[in-house]
Parts: structure tokens; sequence; C-alpha cells
């Protein structure tokens, strides 16, 4: 005679309660109390399609007249041993703690799941924090050991979740019926294509007809459908922080196969990546030997086509002093599907970690964003303008000619007094930034050994940082007058 093993076996892994999504269509659920959490459970149980009895002597006003389709009965009067009869599941939440252990051991003895708000032990089903977009639904859990920090979990999916993963979700639903059709053992390795492609993301990001297109292409022969279509997204990492990243920043890496980074690419913000992912430093240093252009190109055509989802992660902004157009034009020039993700630049970054406001009402009317390296057929900035009184000038990479823009901008009529600040390793913990005149921040800067990457600002919106930074990266220095202060 075989006999019921207790518990888990030795060396399982302990799993206290087992996820379920149950179908309530239609089943008559209990709900026991009358206060506001009552009536959420109440609302949401409607939702699922339950036949919903709602025992209490006193219940929400606004729900104190049921429901015009007869899915809620309300009965206002105190619980009775009765109410569980076909019930298929219980809710108990009355402000009585002896009322509801006495209800919960009443579901135990009918083996009805009664989950009882507050009460762990007393419960057994909890219900989870749950995000919900239809007809994906996904549930939060920490056991009843913490529902705030359930709650605080959910919110941090619902902001990395796309809003239209439930429209894609419906849209692959419609396309099984085609697949039963047109595939036969190659349909698993279609709808991986699909998820993993293109295709999803064009339907997520709103362009419909495009991933019809694609999903047409990849159903057209069982034999695509064995690899994926590789494409290049083209992704701004930001000035450093790693919190500063956009949500479709993070949906790229990880998904990506492949990530070709540049050297300003902080790690924390590698860390978002796949950990399976192929990582590939493709950084340029001035002055030393890095990684040319063309083999870049060359590497993000040759892993694309081999079916690869690639990421060309740079440091701000790709578009912003970033190269990101001609790496884009290789790309059209190969064929290759593309798409870009913008990222805060390192101007917008840095000087709003610094407490630099680019424009402001009294000091700067405009903003003009220039290289500090001059091109290749060594082409200089227009000088007069950038010396205009009520401009702020920010100079990518500006630390390695300080010394010639400085003396252009004040040959061209910029005042030697003139408020300009130096940022180095902006918006990580180690950014260093200091302020002093035009004629003194090569001073400034050798005195405190900065080394690049940073941003060089000039105007008068730099005399606010000393009222604005707020950023406190390092041990502030001792305050000292505009002519050389650092922070």
């Amino acid at each position: 005679m075989l006999r019921q093993r207790q518990g888990r076996r030795p060396g399982v892994p302990a799993l206290n309660y087992f996820p379920l999504f149950i179908d309530l269509r239609a089943q008559r659920v209990l709900v026991v109390g009358g206060g506001e959490v009552a009536r959420r459970k109440v609302h949401l149980l409607e939702r699922a399609g339950a036949r919903v009895t709602w025992v209490a002597p006193e219940v929400v006003p606004e729900l104190a007249r049921g429901s015009a389709d007869g899915a809620l009965t309300l009965v206002q009067r105190e619980f009775a041993p009765e109410d569980l009869s076909g019930a298929r599941l219980v809710i108990v939440a009355t402000p009585r703690r002896a009322l509801n252990r006495w209800i919960a051991s009443l579901c135990d003895a009918r083996a009805i799941p009664v989950n009882v708000v507050d009460d762990r032990e007393a419960s057994r089903v909890i219900l989870p924090a749950i995000i919900d977009r239809d007809p994906v639904l996904v549930a939060v859990s920490t056991g009843g050991a913490s529902p705030v920090l359930a709650r605080r979990l959910r919110e941090r999916l619902e902001a990395v979740l796309p809003k239209r993963i439930g429209a894609l979700a419906a849209w692959l639903g419609e396309l099984r019926g085609q697949t039963r059709r047109r595939l036969s053992g190659s349909r698993r390795s279609f709808f991986e294509s699909l998820i993993d492609g293109a295709a999803a993301r064009r339907f997520i990001d709103g362009e419909e007809r495009g991933a019809q297109r694609m999903a047409q292409r990849l159903l057209a022969c069982a034999s695509v459908a064995r690899r994926r279509t590789g494409e290049v997204t083209l992704v701004g990492a930001g000035p450093g922080d790693a919190e500063l990243l956009t949500l479709k920043a993070l949906r790229a890496l990880s998904d990506a196969d492949v990530i070709l980074y540049d050297r300003l690419v902080s790690a924390e913000v590698l860390d978002f990546a796949r950990r399976d992912a192929l990582r590939i430093c493709v950084g340029k240093t001035a002055h030393a030997a890095g990684t040319s252009q063309e083999c870049i190109n060359e590497l993000m055509i040759t892993h694309a086509r081999a079916g690869r989802r690639v990421v060309r992660l740079k440091g701000g902004d790709p578009f912003v002093f970033g190269r990101g157009g001609e790496e884009l034009e290789a790309l059209a020039r190969a064929g290759i599907d593309f798409s870009v993700v913008p990222g805060i630049s390192a101007a917008n970054g840095c000087a709003a970690y610094a407490g630099i406001p680019l424009t402001h009402r009294d000091h700067a009317h405009a903003v003009s964003f220039v290289t500090g390296h001059a091109g290749d057929d060594s082409a200089e900035p227009d000088w007069p303008s950038l010396a205009r009184p009520k401009l702020t000038a920010v100079f990518y990479m500006g630390l390695a000619r300080l010394d010639h823009i400085t003396a252009k901008l004040i040959e061209h009529g910029a005042p030697p007094e003139r408020p300009a600040a130096l940022i180095a390793q902006g918006t990580r913990a180690s950014q260093q930034v200091v302020t002093a005149t035009l004629a003194s921040i090569r001073a400034v800067a050798s005195a405190r050994r900065l080394e690049s990457p940073a941003l060089l600002v000039v105007g008068d919106v730099v005399s606010l940082h000393s009222t604005l930074s707020w950023f406190s990266a390092r041990e502030p220095v001792a305050a000292t007058p505009m002519a050389a202060t650092g922070s």
C-alpha cells in the first residue's frame, strides 16, 4: 500500500506558492467584506467574467445597486456558512481577524481556495500585483511577504514592457491560423524569428504595415524561418549615467546578439545587455590607434547579414557628433534594415548635472553645439557667431584644443571675463566641474588635472552653476571667485 508523501524531496528548492492562472468566466466567486479593498477585488473579478456574490452588512455606496447584467449579486447581511455553497473561489476582506480566520477554516474544510487579505497564514491562494496588457497578463508576487514590494516591482515592469505588447500578442494569435495552413514542423522557428527579429519591434513601434510585410516574407518560405533577418539598431547610450537610458534603448540591449560599443559607453550601461551577447569595443581615442570607421561599418554589415541583431551603441546621441549618419549611409548602401534609438546628448545631460541651463531668459537666447576637433579639411567654425553675447557655445571634446578655442573666441569679440566651464566624466559618480573665465579656464583645468573626455561650455549661463549645482558627485572644493572655481 502506497503512503502519501508529505513535503518535498530532499534537495528540491522550495516553492511556497504554485503560480497559476485560472479561468473564472461564469464561475461563482464569493467576496466577504464591504470596504474599499473588497470593492477593488470585486471590480477585478468582474473584469475576469466571474459571477460575484458580495456579502457584507454595509458596502461602498457606488456599488450598492449591484450590476446591470446580473454578474454581481449583493447580499447586505453578515456572512453565513451556506454562502460558500458552489463557490469556486472565496476572498475575505473584513476588518475582523477572528471572522476572517473562521471563514478561511470553513473554506479549508470544503476544499475551496481562499484568500484572506493581509493574512498570509490564513490564505491558501494569494492575489498578485498584475500588469494588464490584454491578452498579456503578468503577475508579480512576493508570497505575501511584502505587497508594497510587489507593487513597486509591478510599476518597474510596467515601465519596461511596451504598451503595445498586448496588441503584438493578438497579432501573433492571428498569424497562428495562417501558419497552421502553410507551415508544419517549422512553426516554432517561424515565431522565434518573428518575435526576436525586426518584425515584432516594428509592430510595437506602431509600424503595423511594415511588420506585416516582414511576417509575410518569413511565411513565404519555411526555410526562411530557420534564420532570423538581421538588422542594426543605432542606440544612443546617453552621457554616462545608466539610468538615463531610454526604455527603447533597454529593450534593444536586451534583444541584441552583437553589441558594437564606443569607449565612452559606461560599464553600467553595458550591464543591461544580454549576458550571452557578443560585445565588441570599437572605440576611438584621440591621437591613438583605434577601430577605423570602415572597419566598424564592415562589422555591422557582416553580423547583420549573418542574421544577427546588432546594436551599435554610442555615447550621448548618435546624431550629435557621433557619426551616426555616416554609419546609416553605409547600411543603406548594403541593403541592411536599420532603426535609430535617440539618446540624451552629452551637452544636455552634462549641463543638467552641472546645474548649467543651456538657455535662460536672462542669459542666453540661443545655443550652438560645436565639435572641439577640426574636420579633415581643417575647416574652422564660425567664430564671430560663437563669440556673440546672449549665446551659449558648447564644445564637444573641448579640452584638447582649449587654448585654440579660447583664443579664437577672444580674438573675435568675446570678452576675456566671459564665464566658461569644463565638465569631465559628466553625469557619472566621477563627474568634475570647473568654472572660470575664458582667460583663466586653462590654468584652472591644469590645476585640477582634468582629463578628456570633457565638455566646454562658454556663456553667461555658466554663472548660474554656483547657485543651481545639485549633483554632488565628489567632495566639493572650497568655493572661490569665478576666476577659478570647482565642484
